[in-house]
């Protein structure tokens, strides 16, 4: 079933501290278009997020979607921090990037078409960056939010970099462990498991089910860590079983040569050149080489590259390196 008829009643799911909404047919239905609820996060380490309380909001796709998005409050005279999650991923995965800059910079947080507490497409062939753009851009107009500061990691990095190649005027922009060049290994690891629809019985089960096929990614992390980056990766599904929180079909188009891209992104990335800009790579990334990363420094002119030690794909944006390289950037938007 697709678009708001596979889902009904409204479910928010509180599980170890964390709240998370409920996934297949208990996700949310927003009935307006960009009407706010208040809630509030729960987050990293187990603590409330008193200072990242969030708004949740929609938006329509021109296909006829109700999209989602996380609201966190911020300073009215500075741009929008604007968050775009990778394939699977979504709006939770920025928590710690709320929980550190939410107060000093707004931050907004989408859930891409067919993720988190969006609809699923009617057409599973819409999932495609020509299409995420299209809903990023209506998000960008519907809820007003002018110039924005782009924190796009793996497929929202992608979308960063086409957006302003269409000329979406950014205030700045990071990109977090993708580049022009995606290396073909990474590329075969992501296939191997996106769609797969597997579930879980516990959050525990879920965790060690993570752990062990991403181990490699995140070599430093204990059991805390699994299950706190599990809530953000999976929810709990209309049969109490612990589920990944996507349509499974976003993996039709990417299954396709090139992961459905077919383009050349090097005059994507140039079109960010200057502006404050920031890349991250995992010193452990198997989608983005350090000799692309280094060439990407090469190409756009001002462009700050920092390696993140001890992670693969993609950097969480809650390490310290991460972080301080993000905030180095801020503080050049604030000045501009």
């Amino acid at each position: 079933t697709t678009g708001s008829a596979r889902k009904s009643a409204t479910s928010s799911i509180r599980v170890s501290g964390v709240y998370l909404a409920g996934c297949g047919s208990c996700r949310i239905n927003p009935l307006v278009a960009l009407r706010k609820t208040h809630r509030k996060a729960r987050g990293t380490k187990g603590h409330d997020l008193s200072d990242a309380a969030y708004s949740t909001g929609t938006w329509e796709s021109s296909d006829g979607l109700t999209l989602h998005y996380r609201d966190y409050p911020g300073r009215a005279d500075r741009p929008a921090i604007l968050c775009i999650p990778g394939l699977t991923r979504n709006a939770r995965d920025f928590e710690p990037l709320a929980e550190t800059f939410a107060g000093e910079w707004r931050v907004v947080c989408p859930d891409l078409r067919g993720r988190g507490q969006s609809d699923y497409a009617k057409d599973p062939a819409s999932y495609t960056p020509a299409h995420y753009i299209e809903d990023v851009t209506a998000l960008i107009e519907q809820a007003n939010l002018g110039q924005v500061v782009a924190v796009g990691t793996s497929l929202g990095g992608i979308i960063t970099m086409l957006l302003a190649q269409a000329g979406v005027k950014f205030a700045g922009a990071v990109i977090n462990d993708i580049g022009p060049v995606i290396e073909e290994d990474g590329m075969a690891r992501i296939r191997d498991y996106v769609g797969q629809g597997r579930s879980y019985p516990t959050w525990m089960h879920a965790a060690w089910a993570t752990r062990d096929g991403a181990s490699h990614i995140y070599p430093g992390f204990d059991i805390e860590d699994w299950l706190r980056y599990t809530k953000r990766l999976m929810c709990v599904s209309g049969n109490g079983r612990i589920a990944y929180d996507y349509d499974m079909k976003i993996a039709l188009p990417f299954a396709q040569p090139g992961g459905g891209l077919g383009m050349d992104l090097w005059p994507a990335l140039k079109s960010l050149e200057g502006l404050p800009l920031l890349a991250l790579r995992g010193e452990l990334s198997d989608l983005l080489s350090d000799a692309t990363f280094r060439r990407m420094g090469e190409e756009v002119k001002g462009m700050e590259l920092v390696t993140v030690p001890g992670v693969g794909h993609a950097p969480t944006l809650e390490e310290p390196a991460a972080l301080e390289a993000i905030a180095r950037l801020l503080a050049k938007v604030a000045q501009a």
